[in-house]
């Protein structure tokens, strides 16, 4: 039974870090599509290396006729 619990904390807590991680990713995403001047699509996080990094997809606006452009950068999650 305390191992059934243990297990259960142990998988509470990468939950809460997967969450936290996803929350800043959301906020690096959209620093990153404000200064780019896109809007941004979708910013998922990563683990590259041990480092926690987010892949942030923003679509720039079409210029002289030309179809929207789909950038995708991975940044640092701090």
């Amino acid at each position: 039974m305390i191992e059934k619990i243990f297990l259960f904390i142990m998988f509470l807590s990468v939950i809460s870090v997967d969450s936290v991680l996803a929350a800043d990713c959301a906020e690096v995403g959209k620093k990153v599509s404000s200064r780019q001047g896109g809007t941004l699509t979708r910013s998922t996080p990563i683990v590259r290396d041990g480092e926690n990094m987010c892949v942030v997809v923003i679509v720039m606006p079409a210029h002289n006729g030309k179809k929207p452009r789909r950038v995708e950068v991975v940044v640092p999650a701090d």
